[in-house]
């Protein structure tokens, strides 16, 4: 029996202890269902096109997350042709069969589902998904990713007003299927004709079906998550008579600078800060591409709008004018200011700093040489002079039943120098399980380059003009280099990251460009550990998908495309979080029982 007063005493203890319970029961589980379909009426520019949409919705809908939440989505194929997703910055971790490339899934089939099961482990910060095969992301396909801080950790600035997620990227005149059929060589590259925000055309541009605005409210500040969801252009961020501060990109805090302008290249992104400190009236939000002459400013350069609430002003005026979009000095420049914030917590409370790469021990090097080259009378896009050839049956299948046999030979191509001559070829590299990895990337291209590898953040140390050779290490920053996934390698001329080779797994070392990626410029990083313990990478789902050489035993039963049942108050359709899998009951229970414990004891 308790003491009199021990009811106040019980109801204090079970307050921490709940308190504690749910600071440890941190992940959720979020439930989606994706219908994967074509909008022939969409146009975003009035051209007749097919676009790409999910749930009806183009870009498609956010995910909305939380460090360490469970995400399943569910994916109805309702193309007419196969499809992936891939998670452009999940890390994935111990999971690379949830990546969603062609060298770790079979394809989800015309008219059948398949459910994607990962972890935002350990990551906050602003990202993206998109199809990942077909040239399907042309078409549309991509939506923006958001992981939001637990609450348990304190942000390295004010809680803003609002977010806004921003997908902005080069768009064709051309459907995806009519650019792909003519995409044979490198030489029959085709342009962009469009740069769309939010995948709506320019302002104050008659063939925009409509145009993008952000609200604010006067004297309040705002973040903004930038992506470049593009296929080929770099591009120049800024809005009319506003400055920004960077505070984030691709998982990681930054130390916050003031900017004028920020270029954003392809498949990177970023959070930025911008206090609304003008007179109320409308402003042009703009994005200019790198490396284009944009002499017409109503199709090559996207234009959104910043509307003020009280605002009867239209944005007018000249459309502002960024740094000149040919001056790699500016990008270059840019690009090494952006430094890691060493002081601050991300996904963890640990400030950054903790994870710094200053004295190293470097296990092993690649060093990849991005070219062209001519394979039976047609030109490629090579790596070390390998075109990349893409197998019937994924790699990571073929790893995991025949270490690879029969469908790719490890390290048959050097990891550190090019052919002599150009050859078409599944190029798979080992990577050492929990070493450092220094990776350099070179660029024969008079355009901006742009390599992202899944499975890893990688810490960007270097860039440099010209040719790399062993002195440009001097030049390093192994201080402060910001943590990201995707960096951009400018024209002749290199870029140099490490990497911490913890996540077993096999993961796609590519160029973002879609073009230099469908046509070959890509290979793929085996990272394996022997030892069984501590625990490997997971094993293969249950819902796993078989194709090429290894075929199902017997033909599944055919999906269900029905509609699925409506969920649940609060549920998938608002993509809000379903209760921890911890019983909130049972939490109740053993804290209630532990209490009681206690004051007894007393």
């Amino acid at each position: 029996m308790a003491a009199p007063g021990s009811h106040l005493e019980l109801v204090s203890c079970a307050i921490v202890l709940l308190t504690l319970f749910v600071t440890i029961a941190t992940s959720a589980d979020i439930f989606l269902d994706w219908h994967v379909s074509i909008d022939f009426n969409l146009k975003p520019v009035s051209a007749d096109q097919q676009v790409i949409t999910i749930n009806g919705l183009f870009p498609g809908p956010l995910i909305n997350a939380t460090t360490n939440d469970n995400v399943h989505i569910n994916v109805f194929n309702g193309l007419d042709e196969p499809l992936l997703f891939t998670w452009n910055g999940i890390q994935q971790r111990l999971n690379s069969w949830q990546d969603g490339v062609s060298g770790t899934n079979c394809p989800i089939q015309p008219g059948s589902s398949w459910t994607y099961d990962f972890q935002m482990k350990d990551q906050i910060g602003t990202f993206f998904y998109f199809p990942s095969i077909n040239f399907h992301k042309a078409g549309g396909g991509f939506g923006p990713i958001r992981i939001n801080n637990r609450p348990v950790i304190s942000v390295p600035f004010p809680k803003p007003a609002a977010e806004y997620d921003l997908l902005i990227g080069d768009w064709y005149n051309s459907s995806y299927k009519d650019i792909r059929s003519r995409l044979d060589t490198v030489d029959d590259g085709i342009s962009p004709s469009w740069m769309l925000i939010n995948g709506k055309g320019p302002y104050m541009n008659n063939f925009s079906k409509s145009y993008e605005t952000i609200n604010v409210t006067q004297g309040k500040t705002y973040l903004l998550r930038i992506s470049n969801v593009g296929t080929a252009w770099s591009f120049n961020f800024k809005i009319q008579n506003h400055q920004m501060v960077l505070v984030e990109t691709e998982g990681s805090y930054v130390n916050q600078i003031q900017l004028d302008s920020l270029d954003v290249h392809v498949g990177q992104s970023y959070s930025v800060i911008v206090t609304a400190n003008q007179i109320d009236a409308d402003y042009y939000i703009v994005a200019s591409p790198k490396m284009i002459v944009s002499t017409n400013s109503n199709t090559l350069i996207g234009v959104a709008v910043l509307h003020y609430e009280n605002s009867t002003t239209p944005a007018n005026g000249p459309i502002p004018i960024g740094p000149d979009p040919f001056d790699l000095q500016f990008s270059i420049n840019q690009a090494k200011s952006i430094r890691w914030n060493l002081t601050t917590g991300a996904a963890r409370p640990n400030p950054q700093g903790t994870f710094n790469v200053t004295n190293v021990t470097i296990s092993e090097n690649f060093i990849l040489q991005a070219s062209t080259g001519t394979i039976n009378g047609s030109s490629r896009y090579t790596v070390n002079n390998v075109s990349y050839l893409t197998p019937d049956t994924p790699l990571k299948l073929a790893d995991y039943f025949s270490n690879g046999s029969g469908v790719f030979e490890l390290d048959a191509y050097s990891k550190n120098t090019s052919n002599v001559n150009a050859v078409s070829g599944v190029f798979v590299a080992s990577a050492l399980d929990k070493g450092w990895l220094e990776i350099v990337l070179k660029n024969e291209f008079e355009t901006i380059d742009s390599w992202h590898l899944d499975g890893y953040n990688f810490f960007v140390v270097g860039y440099g003009e010209g040719e790399w050779r062993p002195e440009s290490r001097f030049t390093y920053n192994l201080f402060d280099p910001v943590s990201r996934s995707t960096v951009q390698v400018f024209p002749r001329g290199w870029s140099a990251v490490y990497v911490y080779t913890d996540n077993p797994g096999m993961w796609n070392l590519r160029s973002q460009n879609l073009q230099n990626w469908y046509l070959g410029e890509e290979l793929y990083v085996r990272v394996y550990d022997p030892d069984p313990n501590p625990a490997k990478e997971n094993p293969p789902p249950d819902n796993l998908l078989l194709c090429g050489k290894y075929q199902p035993s017997a033909p599944p039963p055919s999906p269900s495309l029905s509609p699925p049942p409506p969920p649940p108050p609060n549920g998938p359709s608002s993509n809000a979080y379903n209760p921890p899998r911890t019983s909130r009951s049972l939490i109740a229970v053993i804290t209630t029982a532990i209490c009681y414990l206690f004051i007894g004891l007393l």
